[in-house]
C-alpha cells in the first residue's frame, strides 16, 4: 500500500511540475508578446491631425504599437529630418519631400505611397460671409485673408494658385497674412484676426456654424499627400505597421471621413 501511493504521489508531483512549467512557458510567450509593442515617432502634415490622432487610436487597438504623433509644416518637417530628428515616419502634404527624402537617402526606397488626396475650403467664422461660388474675394467685404506659407505648406501653395487663377491675387496681396503652418492659417480665422481664410477642408468640414466654400480642385495643382518609411524607423516594427495600417480600410474610412480621397 505504500509503495502505491508513494508511486501515485510521485506521478501527481510530475503532473503539477508539468502543468507548472506550461504555466510558466505561457506567461514567458505573454511578456514576449508584449515586448513586441513599439512606439514609433511620426511627423505628421498638420493638416491631417485630426484624422492621424484618430488612425493612431485604432492603430494602438489593433496593434499593440504607438504612434507618437508631431504636427507643423511639411517643409519645416523636412528641414528638421535632414537634420537629423528622430522622426521614423513622415506623412508630408506633398509628393515634393517624401520624394526628395528617397532620393537623399533620408526615405527607404518603395515605401513612399499616396496615402490621402487633400482640398482646399474658403472658410469665415461669420455666417454666410462665403458664398457658394467664393465671390467673397472679389468684394472689400474683409480686411485680412489668411493662409498658409506656400514655402514650407502644400495648402498654401495651393491658396497661391487658387487665388491666381481668380484673377484676384494681385488685388488681395496686401490683405494676406501667411501662418507658418496650415494650423496657423486656420487659427488666425478661428481667433477673428482675419476674417477669411483659404484652409484644409479637414480642419472645417466637421466644425458647426460659419460659412465655407469648398474650393474646385481644378483651381490648384492636386494636394497629394505621400508618406514615407524613413531610415531611422527601417528596423522599427511599430513604423512599418503604422504605414501598413494607413492602408487598411479602416484607416482610409478614417481619412475620407475628413474630406480627403484616397487612391
Amino acid at each position: 500500500m505504500k509503495a502505491m501511493r508513494a508511486v501515485r504521489g510521485a506521478r501527481i508531483t510530475r503532473r503539477f511540475q508539468v502543468l507548472g512549467a506550461a504555466a510558466v512557458a505561457a506567461l514567458v510567450a505573454l511578456g514576449s508578446t508584449a515586448a513586441k509593442a513599439d512606439d514609433t515617432q511620426v511627423a505628421v502634415a498638420a493638416n491631417f491631425t485630426e484624422p492621424a490622432k484618430e488612425i493612431a487610436t485604432a492603430f494602438k487597438a489593433a496593434t499593440g504599437h504607438n504612434a507618437i504623433l508631431s504636427f507643423g509644416s511639411s517643409g519645416q518637417f523636412y528641414t528638421q529630418i535632414s537634420k537629423g530628428a528622430p522622426f521614423q515616419v513622415f506623412l508630408s502634404a506633398d509628393t515634393e519631400r517624401p520624394a526628395k527624402a528617397e532620393q537623399e537617402g533620408l526615405g527607404v526606397k518603395g515605401t513612399r505611397f499616396t496615402y490621402a488626396v487633400g482640398r482646399l475650403a474658403l472658410y469665415s467664422k461669420t455666417p454666410g460671409l462665403v458664398d457658394g461660388a467664393g465671390a467673397v474675394l472679389k468684394t472689400s467685404k474683409f480686411e485680412k485673408l489668411s493662409i498658409a506659407d506656400p514655402v514650407a505648406a502644400p495648402y498654401g501653395m495651393a491658396a497661391i494658385e487658387t487665388l491666381r487663377k481668380l484673377g484676384v491675387y494681385d488685388t488681395l496681396k496686401p490683405k494676406i497674412v501667411m501662418g507658418t503652418s496650415i494650423t496657423q492659417a486656420y487659427q488666425f480665422v478661428d481667433t477673428g484676426a482675419a476674417e477669411l481664410g483659404l484652409v484644409a477642408y479637414s480642419q472645417v468640414i466637421n466644425v458647426a456654424g460659419g460659412s465655407r466654400w469648398l474650393v474646385p480642385a481644378k483651381l490648384h495643382s492636386p494636394i497629394e499627400q505621400q508618406a514615407i518609411l524613413l531610415q531611422t524607423g527601417v528596423d522599427n516594427p511599430a513604423a512599418k505597421a503604422f504605414l501598413a495600417f494607413l492602408k487598411t480600410p479602416a484607416a482610409r474610412a478614417m481619412i475620407k471621413k475628413y474630406g480627403y480621397e484616397v487612391r
